[in-house]
């Protein structure tokens, strides 16, 4: 698997060309793709900076980071205005690692180091996963189990994975067809019923170029449309902590009351991390079949086929979206039990298409 998975982040999501710099930022238990990772960007001619990590370090910098929780490093800040591309490997050892941590400091030094990440959202990025232990165990599966279920996300089980991602991007495109001549969502489900404008914004193909795996269309809706509640039915690890049963209540686009039935001070933290933070930066509906249970893991849940996510905070500025944020937030909802509609129109119904 590591082989083909290094392949596909060096060609297709990143497209590494010679003479580039591509930072890699992962922890070491993602240590067995890095070789593999390292020869496919230099026989592409680019020159890996690899970047590792010992688990439970952020919980450390939380910890006893003192200043630099507040103040960017010279040293940080021109390593990234270096590097031409960026691939993050999430690896956590252990995704609750930072459980006992207070959830103010990292969203204090989410506002801090804001700027490093305006710097990487400016140039060619990728995001993805690699399957530890840790992510196995908070999926409830066995470590085989979740390494083949990632594997298929991933379409590495396809002959072709290329071309498996390009037959998934055509399919979006369709959809953002469809997406683009309307002007409002509407999100039914138990708890939830919430309308959007998205009038006049642009939907964006994240078919596998940022996000691996991916599988999703999302855009920004404008930021004083949303109104009614939503109630967020799949778990997540966030900021180093599980979060579910998030509750959401929106009047003229803005979060008026919120609670969650565990992780409740992470929520309150993000909803005071700055003003945008009560708003929604992104909308986004998940295409991905391969992906067919939740894991806790966002990047994974988000994509699945039948869900929609609302991110609280930053919009992407691509999509029109102009709420501005240190937080982007994903929570995801599944319609196995619900239905999205388009202007009145079902698109979703018992997490299918129609």
């Amino acid at each position: 698997m590591e082989a083909r998975f290094a392949e596909l982040l060096a060609a297709y999501c990143l497209e590494a060309q010679s003479g580039e710099t591509v930072l890699v930022e992962a922890e070491t238990p993602a240590l067995p793709l890095l070789p593999h990772l390292k020869r496919a960007l230099l026989r592409r001619g680019a020159y890996p900076l690899i970047r590792l990590s010992y688990p439970g370090e952020e919980r450390d910098f939380l910890l006893f980071g003192g200043r630099w929780l507040e103040e960017v490093p010279e040293a940080e800040i021109a390593l990234y205005q270096r590097a031409d591309k960026f691939l993050r490997v999430l690896s956590a050892e252990n995704p609750l690692e930072a459980a006992a941590v207070d959830p103010a400091l990292a969203l204090r030094r989410q506002r801090a180091w804001r700027l490093l990440q305006e710097i990487r959202l400016g140039k060619r990025w990728a995001l993805t996963l690699y399957p530890t232990v840790g992510y196995a165990v908070g999926a409830g599966m066995g470590t085989e189990a979740f390494r083949a279920y990632l594997q298929r996300a991933l379409f590495l089980d396809r002959k072709d994975p290329v071309a498996a991602w390009q037959e998934l991007s055509r399919f979006q495109e369709g959809l953002i067809r469809r997406l683009s001549a309307a002007k409002e969502l509407r999100i039914l489900a138990p708890g939830t019923d919430l309308r959007l404008s998205v009038a006049g914004r642009t939907w964006i193909n994240s078919d596998g170029r940022r996000n691996m795996p991916s599988g999703e269309v999302f855009t920004g809706p404008v930021e004083d449309s949303a109104e009614g509640e939503v109630r967020f039915n799949l778990p997540a690890f966030v900021g180093g902590r599980r979060v579910e049963g998030v509750y959401l209540r929106f009047a003229r686009g803005q979060v008026v009351e919120a609670r969650a039935e565990v992780g409740e001070a992470y929520l309150q933290a993000a909803l005071a991390t700055d003003e945008g933070a009560r708003r929604l930066g992104e909308v986004g509906i998940g295409t991905n079949f391969a992906l067919d249970r939740p894991t806790g893991l966002v990047l994974l849940d988000e994509k699945m086929g039948g869900t929609v996510h609302l991110a609280l905070g930053r919009s992407y500025p691509e999509t029109g979206g102009r709420n501005e944020s240190a937080l982007h937030w994903d929570l995801v909802l599944s319609l196995r039990e619900g239905r999205l509609l388009l202007d009145g129109t079902p698109l979703l119904e018992a997490g299918r298409f129609l």
